[in-house]
């Protein structure tokens, strides 16, 4: 993990990015989070973004200032995009509830079942937008490869390391992928 023990990967599938976040999301945490976001907002169309916060051990309320941001961008640029959240905890979603930011988006089991879903249906929400889906009931992923998209193509990855690297898709044959400072 890095400096302020919080290490982010992000995954870019045909429909939607996912955001995954582990570890301590406090202050120090929060500006390279914002920066993360900022940096795959174009990946996909709307975009949608994916957030995995299940594996955060601590958040404070940055994890609300960044939401709130990603919500207001969206807004701003005509209110296409979409959030997604896997397996909020119990206290994200009554803090969600209270700052009145859960209308604003979508809950999910799994990282599986949201890909799935918007390969089945990209550009639609679903029925009771935002889900009635409770987390917490996590399920395999079609292909057996959480890196895949659900049609079996590869997703464009990404994840920072301890040293504070991004490693992301090497375009090159047989290339794993390349590390950035």
């Amino acid at each position: 993990m890095s400096r302020s023990g919080l290490l982010i990967e992000t995954t870019r599938h045909l429909h939607c990015t996912v955001v995954r976040a582990a570890g301590v999301l406090d202050h120090a945490g929060r500006e390279r989070f914002s920066s993360c976001v900022d940096i795959v907002w174009n990946w996909s169309v709307g975009p949608v973004l994916v957030f995995d916060l299940a594996d955060l051990d601590f958040y404070d309320a940055s994890i609300i200032g960044v939401l709130g941001m990603v919500m207001q961008r969206m807004e701003e640029e005509g209110g296409s995009g979409r959030i997604i959240l896997v397996r909020p905890s119990a206290h994200l979603l009554t803090v969600l509830r209270l700052t009145g930011l859960l209308p604003h988006v979508e809950l999910r089991d799994s990282v599986a079942e949201t890909l799935t879903e918007l390969a089945l249906h990209p550009s639609e929400h679903p029925p009771g937008h935002p889900s009635e889906h409770p987390p917490g009931h996590p399920s395999e992923h079609p292909s057996g490869h959480p890196s895949e998209h659900p049609s079996g193509h590869p997703a464009e990855h990404s994840s920072e390391h301890p040293s504070g690297q991004r490693t992301v898709p090497d375009e090159r044959p047989g290339a794993a992928g390349r590390a950035t400072g």
